[in-house]
């Protein structure tokens, strides 16, 4: 059972999280920056702030196993075992991190069969914090105040005579997104696009400041799962292309397949963007 008290302490653990990286980016001139197997980067950032979110979520939920993309991957044969898990992505944007611009996270989400049920996403450098969870809602937390978010309406932005608002990536899948915003203009006419990186794109759809986001290129499921917990919380959806819901832990690999994160229900996605 997911409570507000379980979300406040993930948020606390998120924002020590936070901490040890902004400690890194604002004061080391080196970041030691190597390089993954899989040809992606790490920093001592990614390295310290996976060390407090694996120890701080193994004592919150006693025998929940913690995924972490700073940990190996248990094969699938033990994997699947899992009803319930912690997913986590200690910094999400590394290349946003060693680029300094600010557009990094902290993810850290709850699987419960398959589903994301609670996540958070902190922003170290602004100190923001966005947080949902099932029968709870989503919240933005910012300055020291905290409200309740939600997504928007396609026809609120059409009333008002304004353009729906596109958020993607900044690094991947240029090309078919391109051809996506031709369909999505062509149903609605002027789209505005905005680029960057990290899950802050999902919080926008999230907390009404963007109504669609395609990700047309691969992501893993730490990178996506605090993200869609919050979306859905705030009344909007993450599905694949052929529009079924996004879900976790139900194969060897963890990519994820292309998809589509949306705010508005009522609007038939299928048909604009199939």
């Amino acid at each position: 059972m997911v409570d507000i008290t379980l979300v406040d302490r993930v948020m606390a653990l998120c924002r020590r999280a936070g901490e040890a990286i902004i400690e890194v980016y604002t004061r080391s001139e080196s970041l030691n920056i190597q390089t993954k197997a899989d040809d992606s980067p790490v920093t001592a950032a990614d390295l310290a702030a996976h060390r407090i979110l694996q120890s701080g979520l193994e004592a919150l939920l006693k025998g929940v196993p913690v995924l972490s993309e700073e940990s190996a991957l248990p094969p699938f044969a033990e994997r699947q075992r899992w009803q319930r898990y912690w997913i986590v992505d200690p910094l999400d944007g590394t290349k946003e991190f060693i680029n300094r611009n600010g557009e990094f996270t902290v993810n850290v989400a709850l699987i419960e069969r398959g589903r994301p049920v609670l996540g958070v996403v902190y922003v170290p450098v602004s100190g923001v914090t966005y947080a949902g969870a099932e029968a709870l809602g989503a919240f933005k937390y910012a300055d020291g105040r905290g409200r309740a978010i939600g997504v928007r309406s396609v026809a609120s932005r059409i009333d008002a005579k304004l353009p729906l608002e596109v958020v993607a990536s900044r690094r991947h899948g240029a090309d078919a997104v391109n051809t996506l915003l031709q369909k999505v203009s062509g149903a609605f006419g002027p789209v505005e696009t905005k680029t960057m990186g990290s899950s802050l794109k999902l919080c926008l759809v999230a907390e009404g400041a963007a109504d669609l986001y395609p990700r047309l290129a691969l992501t893993s499921e730490w990178d996506t799962a605090a993200a869609q917990a919050v979306v859905e919380a705030a009344g909007g959806q993450v599905v694949d292309i052929d529009f079924n819901l996004l879900r976790y832990n139900t194969k060897d690999d963890i990519l994820n397949p292309f998809f589509y994160v949306f705010g508005d229900q009522s609007v038939d996605w299928r048909s604009i963007l199939g």
